[in-house]
């Protein structure tokens, strides 16, 4: 679903539009432990409000889980908050039928728990997905100017103009 956000890409095509506007941020779910590649040149599964447009559609490829490949009768518990588990953002399959444990803490309370048990935390993306490349194809996204502060610290995205209300558009060559 994550993969929504995302709109398709065609490849030898530059500057195109990189992000689907009508896709509720909110439901950019990334999950832990896993790894992947996003392939923007495959038409997306689901439209933004979850409902299967394209059953053949796959965007996701090289899924592994601890370094070996999951195959697709693989079942896993995945930890989340009630809003998703309960069928929140219309995810696929996630209705709130199959629960498997119910916390009374809230994702909040937990975190706070933590942060002040441990004192310092230094949080950091552990960049378990990235996107396939797609030949001579770049991409164009809005984010605030601060963001050209931290360009360094990516691969592949850079500065393309002041934008307008205060974001700056940037750059990605996939």
């Amino acid at each position: 679903m994550l993969a929504g956000i995302f709109n398709r890409i065609e490849p030898g095509k530059l500057d195109q539009n990189f992000i689907n506007d009508d896709f509720p941020s909110s439901n950019f779910d990334v999950i832990g432990c896993v790894t992947n590649e996003i392939d923007l040149s495959h038409p997306p599964k689901y439209d933004p409000k979850g409902t299967l447009i394209n059953v053949r559609a796959s965007r996701i490829v090289g899924l592994k889980y601890q370094e070996e490949p999951i195959e697709p009768a693989q079942k896993f518990v995945v930890a989340t908050n009630n809003y998703r588990a309960g069928g929140g953002g219309n995810f696929p399959d996630i209705d709130g039928k199959v629960t498997v444990l119910t916390a009374s803490d809230t994702n909040r309370d937990v975190i706070v728990r933590y942060i002040i048990q441990a004192g310092t935390i230094a949080p950091s993306a552990d960049r378990n997905w990235s996107f396939a490349p797609v030949a001579g194809a770049s991409a164009l996204f809005r984010s605030g100017p601060k963001a050209k502060d931290h360009l360094g610290e990516v691969k592949g995205i850079e500065h393309a103009c002041e934008g307008e209300n205060g974001f700056a558009t940037f750059r990605i060559k996939l």
